[in-house]
């Protein structure tokens, strides 16, 4: 008997990822054969991503993409953008199934009762309060995990619609995360990245904490890293940190979202700290540990940035010690507060300010690499071959660059780091 074929396209952000990887799962042991998105599929499932106008039309051009290639696939999408804009997307000519955020696990389900070229059947759960919470996590590569530990928010700041797209804060228990990260190392995984959408909230719906989770996490056997992806500043607790420095697996890597750099625009968009609170954990985590990797994610052009504001923003990004930034474009979001303000700022200029940002980050990245050439680090190597080259991260997540070996694949190796690369990367000299 012939298998029938599913392929996975994904947008957005690592939970999406993870959510994937979990549905995919359930179509192999279904019975279906997981092809490439380029291959000819008799299934094909888009996860899309609404976090800014520029990641809605990018799932839009997706869906058309993967039309235009496989006319005779049922086309199914799901996630954020579907969960926003259903209408919209149903009037793409080819999609057939078309389920919201909640409802995208539900997906192998629901394939069942539809048929190719009828009107799309759309299933969009607008009850976000009620929203269960499902486990999921990557699995690819077989060296890095991406594990979803919770999902939502409760922040509502003004420029975001992801609270509408993925509902209220919630998570499973620390017992059943611990035993889902248990599944996922015994299956080969040497690290796992904690994802969420504010995975600092974890415990608000189960009466537990994060730093409760990390501590059980860190204890599971077989575990190599644990890394802690975006966490809110006024969520990372001196308790985390100092749990983190001596913690058996969590990495000197911390992912802290910015977002501006005055306190102005920070309450305009309804953040939850300031400017010199956000200063004190960096310097606490350069403090107690000097090696370690901090990203920042950095939004410009959000209304009421003015072009004082904006240079004293860069001027706050230059000062404190972050190792890369992620930097965004701001676009209004249908009902945010944001969208609603008087004082918005022309899309050039946006564009402008954005590359302004953008130079920043380079050398936020440089400097950062360049303090660690001549050095050696721990390095966990991925499987991919790319032209006679591997790579793999660091603990403090530098990308290295080394010859491809496959006896080295999911192995964690002394390296020694020698310069930098025009990619970006770090060149490696294996030396244990």
């Amino acid at each position: 008997m012939v298998k029938k074929k599913v392929s996975f396209i994904t947008l957005g952000c690592k939970l999406n990822f993870a959510e994937t990887s979990d549905i995919a799962n359930k179509f192999v042991d279904a019975g279906y054969l997981r092809v490439d998105a380029g291959e000819k599929t008799d299934v094909c499932i888009i996860n899309t991503c609404t976090v800014t106008e520029l990641a809605n039309k990018k799932s839009k051009q997706a869906i058309k993409k993967i039309i235009k290639n496989n006319p005779s696939a049922k086309v199914v999408a799901v996630g954020c953008y579907t969960q926003l804009k259903p209408e919209e997307v149903a009037e793409i000519e080819g999609v057939d199934l078309i389920l919201g955020s909640a409802n995208k696990f539900d997906v192998l389900k629901q394939i069942e009762t539809i048929e190719k070229g009828s009107k799309p059947k759309i299933i969009i759960d607008t009850d976000v309060r009620e929203r269960i919470f499902t486990l999921s996590y990557s699995f690819a590569d077989r060296t890095r995990s991406f594990l979803k530990v919770q999902d939502g928010c409760d922040y509502f700041c003004s420029y975001c619609t992801i609270p509408k797209a993925r509902g209220k804060s919630r998570n499973n228990t620390i017992a059943e995360t611990v035993n889902k990260a248990k599944e996922v190392v015994n299956k080969g995984i040497k690290e796992i990245i904690l994802t969420g959408v504010n995975i600092g909230d974890f415990g608000r719906s189960t009466n537990e904490t994060f730093y409760d989770l990390i501590k059980e996490l860190d204890g599971v056997e077989g575990l190599e890293r644990l890394r802690i992806s975006s966490i809110e500043p006024n969520l990372l607790t001196d308790e985390i940190l100092d749990f983190a420095l001596n913690s058996k697996t969590i990495v000197p890597h911390f992912h802290i979202p910015l977002q501006c750099g005055t306190n102005n625009l920070l309450q305009l968009m309804r953040r939850r700290y300031t400017t010199d609170f956000y200063k004190s954990r960096i310097d606490k985590i350069k403090t107690m540990m000097p090696d370690a990797c901090i990203a920042a994610d950095v939004i410009v052009g959000v209304p009421g940035e003015t072009e004082s504001e904006f240079e004293k923003s860069c001027e706050f990004i230059k000062s404190i010690d972050v190792s890369y930034l992620h930097v965004f474009t701001y676009s209004e979001r249908e009902n945010t507060l944001a969208a609603k303000m008087s004082d918005q700022v022309p899309i050039e200029i946006r564009k402008q300010r954005s590359k302004i940002m953008h130079q920043i980050a380079k050398e936020k990245e440089i400097t950062f690499h360049s303090q660690h050439i001549n050095t050696v680090r721990e390095v966990l190597f991925e499987a991919q071959n790319n032209n006679g080259k591997m790579y793999g991260f660091t603990d403090n997540y530098i990308k290295i660059e080394v010859t491809f070996d496959k006896s080295l694949i999911n192995k964690t190796k002394k390296v020694y780091l020698e310069k930098l690369t025009d990619s970006g990367f770090v060149k490696g000299k294996i030396i244990e």
